[in-house]
């Protein structure tokens, strides 16, 4: 029964859900680098997070708060209507 909880979590077979995975990671990866981006590039933006917010201390976790809330208001309504109209019908 776990595995069946598990397989229902990721969406479908661990295998067909990392063929998936993959296949639009390559999709995104080309968009990317179309758009001139560079994974490094996404490594240094964290990077440069990182160093932001241990420089500014509290100011930065207060600033970080506000862009989590900001983006949670779009994302987390999004997600619950996604999960309500994917859930399974009752029997």
């Amino acid at each position: 029964m776990a595995n069946g909880n598990f397989t229902r979590f990721l969406g479908g077979s661990p295998l067909a859900v990392l063929l998936r995975l993959a296949l639009i990671s390559i999709l995104v990866g080309v968009i990317l680098s179309v758009l001139g981006l560079d994974p490094f590039d996404i490594v240094r933006s964290v990077e440069r997070l990182v160093r932001h917010i241990w420089n500014m201390g509290f100011d930065a976790v207060r600033w970080l708060w506000r862009y989590f809330l900001l983006g949670a208001v779009v994302v987390i309504p999004i997600w619950i209507v996604m999960r309500l109209i994917n859930a399974p019908r009752g029997r």
